[in-house]
C-alpha cells in the first residue's frame, strides 16, 4: 500500500513539474492574459516611446563613410589593419593574407602564423598586420600606438630588406 502511495505521488509531482515547464515555454506564446493586465504585445514593447535623453550622433560623416580611395599596391600605399579583439578580427586578419587574389599572394607555409605579402616586384610588404608582421607594436595595439609605431617599424624592415 505504502508503495503504491509513493507512486502515485511520484507521478503526480513529475506530472506537475511538466505542466509547470510547459506553461513557461508555452504560455508566453498564448493570450493567457498576463498579471499587469496588458496584452503580452504591448509587454515586448520595451521603448514605446523614443527616449528624449537619447540623442542620435554620427562619429563619421556620410560622405566620409561613402569615399572611395584608391589603394596602389605597386607604389608606396600600405594598409594597416588595427586588430579589435572579439569582432571577428582574427578571421578577416588571415582572411587579407589567405583569400583574397592578389597578383602576388601573400606566402603562408604551414605551421607558422605569419605570412609574407609582398608588392609585384618588389620585397617590400603591403599589410601592416598581425599576420604578416606578427605583434610589432605589441599585443593588442590600439589605434595610437599603431600611429606611432608603424613608421618605424616600416622603415627599420624596409633597411633589413635593402642590406640583404
Amino acid at each position: 500500500m505504502v508503495e503504491r502511495t509513493s507512486k502515485f505521488l511520484l507521478i503526480v509531482a513529475v506530472s506537475v513539474c511538466f505542466m509547470l515547464i510547459l506553461y513557461q515555454y508555452v504560455g508566453p506564446g498564448l493570450s493567457l492574459g498576463s498579471p499587469s493586465g496588458r496584452s503580452y504585445s504591448e509587454e515586448l514593447d520595451l521603448f514605446p516611446t523614443p527616449d528624449p535623453h537619447y540623442v542620435k550622433k554620427y562619429y563619421f560623416p556620410v560622405r566620409e563613410l561613402e569615399r572611395e580611395l584608391a589603394f596602389d599596391m605597386k607604389g608606396e600605399d600600405v594598409i594597416v589593419f588595427l586588430h579589435i579583439q572579439k569582432t571577428g578580427g582574427t578571421t578577416f586578419g588571415r582572411h587579407l593574407v589567405q583569400n583574397v587574389r592578389l597578383e602576388v599572394p601573400c606566402d603562408c607555409r604551414p605551421g607558422q602564423k605569419k605570412c609574407t605579402c609582398y608588392r609585384p616586384n618588389r620585397r617590400e610588404t603591403w599589410l601592416f598586420s598581425r599576420f604578416s608582421t606578427g605583434w610589432s607594436c605589441g599585443l593588442h595595439a590600439d589605434w595610437t600606438e599603431l600611429t606611432n609605431c608603424v613608421p618605424g617599424v616600416l622603415d627599420r624592415r624596409e633597411s633589413a630588406a635593402a642590406k640583404t
